[in-house]
């Protein structure tokens, strides 16, 4: 009898954990479909508030690795220039090697421009025009009607975060990937002039110029954050217009974030190895 009780209570649970089973595969298909909706949905926060505070998360992360991409067109030409690199968003410092696009008159491709980004300066080597190859030329940035997010062939990485500090709309796209890491892809407008009253005090000055040097002050742009906030990847699109000409030059910068964390060694040049005569314009 008590045999009899005991294979009943093991067949009752056998029965149960069977049917537990059953009941959690259930449910985990049920929760799987859940936690996959609320991945492939809108993330928590508003866009605007989020986009405002990115560049927060890259002075968290130190350093990083970076590419950029210049497109400019006008009167039917396009010309892109390309960048790769390292950058210190702590020491605001950053090293990048320019190529060139190739001579519109067919000539072998330039030497590649090698840029030193800092606080209110922009170092160059390799700048042609007449200046010596083993010295730099140096360019107050304060003096750049654009703060330097388009003359020097690249946008320096943390303005460029920076500039979403102004961000007066945004809207959340998706999620996608970006050179294998997951992001969320925002889009939206900023406003230079805002974002310059709100930036870190080197980027004060440089993006209020430009808000005044550009054709306008408002900036679509496309940004991608990782799990982290951090900036994977952005692109802005500014306008200017060309004072010899008069003509409007579309301009699309790209910056390409990843390798955070990468020693970012940066030495700026000494006094005596930057070049004090006169730059040929090119």
């Amino acid at each position: 009898m008590a045999r009899r009780r005991q294979h009943g209570r093991t067949h009752g649970m056998t029965a149960l954990a069977a049917a537990g089973v059953l009941c959690c595969l259930g449910l985990g298909a049920a929760g799987c479909a859940r936690s996959d909706a609320v991945a492939q949905g809108p993330p928590a926060g508003d866009p605007v508030r989020v986009l405002r505070t990115a560049a927060d998360a890259l002075v968290e992360a130190g350093s990083s690795q970076t590419r950029t991409s210049l497109e400019m067109a006008t009167g039917g030409t396009r010309v892109t220039i390309r960048g790769e690199g390292v950058y210190d968003y702590r020491k605001r410092l950053g090293r990048l090697k320019l190529l060139l696009p190739q001579d519109p008159a067919g000539a072998a491709d330039r030497r590649p421009i090698t840029e030193l980004l800092a606080p209110g300066a922009l170092y160059m080597k390799n700048r042609g025009a007449g200046v010596p190859a083993d010295k730099w030329v140096r360019v107050d940035t304060a003096t750049l009607s654009d703060g330097n997010l388009v003359t020097g062939g690249a946008t320096d990485p943390f303005a460029a975060a920076e500039v979403l500090r102004g961000t007066r709309s945004a809207t959340f796209v998706g999620r996608t990937e970006v050179a294998g890491a997951r992001v969320r892809h925002y889009r939206g407008t900023a406003d230079l002039e805002a974002a310059s009253v709100a930036a870190s005090e080197v980027n004060r000055g440089p993006l209020g110029a430009a808000a005044k040097g550009f054709a306008t002050a408002r900036v679509p742009f496309d940004v991608y954050l990782d799990d982290e906030g951090r900036i994977r990847k952005i692109r802005h699109r500014f306008s200017f217009v060309n004072g010899e000409r008069q003509e409007p030059v579309a301009v699309a910068s790209t910056t390409l974030l990843y390798g955070f964390g990468t020693p970012a060694d940066v030495r700026l040049p000494a006094d005596e190895d930057i070049y004090a005569g006169r730059i040929a314009q090119e």
